[in-house]
């Protein structure tokens, strides 16, 4: 969720030379109003506050109540008064919480360096995917969109060759846009911003530094380090001088190794057809299979989700045998999980398959499973499995599929 003051100035085409702007910011757009808006559409274009109670806070707006006035953490009673017309929504944190699950699993398809810095933001490092998945700009124009389409939530992307001008350059991309700052346009875009864009400037600081006459980016950075340090202090001074001219060495750090990973999709429409519904499955047990053979982890255990048409969501699992990273062994169980699911004869709005229980592919990890000793075609399919990962790393992810062929409403290998 990007804050701080912004330019005007910043909002251009800083260029399209992509050279070194590895990094991108992605930041959904109101994030938690933008929920609430993907199931009631009626309400888009509409001025919409996610809110508690009266002694509450407000933890998202909508654009259009944004225009009133209204912010985030601004006690409700104000934000009713400015903006009385507002439709209220008692916040969903469930919704939020799959929702961004699903939208970090897309990104941790991109790349494993995913730093995700909130429920609804994230850095990432896309130097290792430009190859198979295209320039940065091509990366974050898909991840948009894929977020759009099966979420029907709006994301900004900030392109840059550090995480503290591509967040600004997400920021100043908002809402629903995508922004590439060059390494040779970094400097007049930061000279372009008031100083309180500046990280670590906050009122007081903002406030020492008007005393010395600095209000902008580029009177900072002019501003020689002993005056400046002076102003705030010899550690801020000098952090502060390093963002002026565009420095930032801080790596994307991913925090900690994933409990379990999975994929969803939402239907474009609500989907009746259980053969759409099991090649869906099976394209989601696919893409988690990849991921876990990547990340070098194998799963125990498999589960989906459903949600109906009505937003019941029912989950169910299984735990195999042994531990797989095969998209087969993955889908076969799926398949079964969600046909067991009863959803009343209403249709389907959104399906996922995930891995948990991780292990290292080390070890134990490696012995074949129960099913590989008895049939080899089990060892098999996972090399095929491998190959696949190989020519998608060389001609993109869809390059090709996983071979099937159907027989009475339902995928074969």
């Amino acid at each position: 969720m990007s804050k701080g003051p912004g330019s005007a100035a910043a909002r251009r085409h800083w260029g399209s030379d992509e050279s070194g702007c590895s990094v991108l910011h992605l930041d959904m757009d109101a994030f938690f109003a933008s929920c609430e808006l993907a199931r009631r559409p009626e309400l888009r274009g509409l001025p919409v506050i996610v809110g508690g109670q009266e002694r509450g806070v407000v933890l998202a707006a909508t654009y259009e109540a944004r225009a009133f006035g209204v912010r985030s953490a601004m006690p409700m009673t104000r934000a009713r008064l400015l903006c009385p017309q507002a439709t209220v929504i008692k916040p969903d944190h469930n919704l939020y919480r799959d929702v961004s699950r699903s939208v970090m699993g897309m990104l941790q398809e991109v790349t494993p360096l995913v730093e995700q810095i909130s429920v609804d933001e994230a850095f990432l490092d896309v130097s290792g995917a430009r190859r198979r998945l295209g320039p940065p700009t091509e990366i974050g124009a898909e991840l948009r969109r894929r977020i759009e389409a099966e979420h029907g939530v709006t994301a900004s992307v900030g392109i840059a060759r550090n995480k503290f001008v591509a967040k600004l350059a997400s920021t100043h991309s908002k809402p629903d846009g995508l922004m590439l700052v060059p390494v040779a346009a970094t400097v007049d875009f930061l000279h372009t911003l008031p100083v309180g864009a500046l990280w670590g400037v906050g009122e007081k600081t903002e406030k020492s530094l008007a005393a010395w006459g600095i209000t902008t980016v580029e009177e900072l950075a002019h501003t020689d380090l002993a005056s400046l340090q002076t102003a705030v202090g010899r550690v801020s001074g000098a952090h502060l001088h390093d963002l002026s001219w565009g420095r930032d060495p801080r790596p994307v750090v991913p925090e900690h190794r994933e409990h379990s990973i999975g994929a969803e999709t939402t239907f474009s429409t609500d989907q009746d057809d259980t053969v759409a519904v099991s090649r869906r499955v099976l394209e989601l047990s696919d893409r988690v299979a990849a991921r876990l053979r990547h990340q070098g982890v194998m799963a125990r255990t498999v589960s989906v989700k459903v949600r109906s048409s009505d937003f019941a969501t029912f989950t169910r699992s299984r735990t195999l045998d042994g531990p797989t990273d095969v998209a087969r062994d993955i889908y076969l169980v799926a398949r079964e999980l969600v046909a067991a699911v009863d959803l009343g004869g209403l249709p389907v709005r959104l399906v996922g398959v995930r891995g948990e229980n991780l292990l290292q592919r080390d070890g134990s990890a490696q012995q074949p499973t129960l099913e590989e000793a008895v049939d080899p075609r089990s060892g098999a399919q996972r090399e095929a499995e491998v190959a696949l990962d190989a020519v998608r790393e060389k001609f993109g992810k869809t390059a090709i599929d996983l071979g099937v062929h159907h027989k009475n409403g339902t995928h074969h290998y």
